[in-house]
């Protein structure tokens, strides 16, 4: 299980270097280095463009006092998106332009989303509607915690 991450890493920069040796086969190599260059620069204007507009939904949805979970999945798809378009290939753009598709956003959001816990606002209103809020209050005291820390290190309070 620890050789997975290598395994992995191998794995792409095979595969990358196998569709770029194809690719600069039928096209030649000069604009096959030009063609990646210009996916990667692509790639990132539609990760700002896209990044910019999530962030402004997101503080749209916080003013409303609603939950920004969804905007939250899916700026996070915006940053895997942007670091596979930075990475030179085109097997790694075409996974970087997938996660930039909204179909694939909205996908990864609803996986997502039963994992993220219930949002508060400032004002202390639950997001959730099913939630429910236990108030109460205690009072620590020193025997108490001293009896607990000793119970913890295995000690008795028999002595011998």
């Amino acid at each position: 299980m620890r050789w997975l991450p290598l395994v992995l890493l191998f794995l792409l920069i095979y595969i990358e270097m196998t569709i770029f040796v194809k690719v600069a086969a039928v096209i030649g190599v000069a604009l096959t280095l030009i063609l990646v260059i210009l996916t990667s620069c692509l790639g990132v204007s539609l990760v700002r463009h896209q990044g910019l507009k999530t962030l402004i939904q997101m503080q749209e949805k916080l003013a409303q006092g609603e939950n920004p979970a969804g905007e939250m999945v899916k700026s996070v798809s915006l940053l895997m998106a942007g670091f596979l378009l930075l990475i030179p290939g085109f097997f790694t753009d075409f996974l970087g332009l997938l996660l930039l598709l909204p179909p694939v956003q909205k996908m990864l959001t609803l996986r997502v989303m039963p994992y993220i816990h219930t949002f508060r606002s400032s004002n202390g209103e639950s997001g959730s509607q099913n939630g429910y809020t236990v108030e109460g209050e205690f009072q620590r005291r020193e025997d108490d915690s001293k009896k607990y820390l000793d119970n913890q290190n295995g000690s008795d309070d028999r002595r011998e």
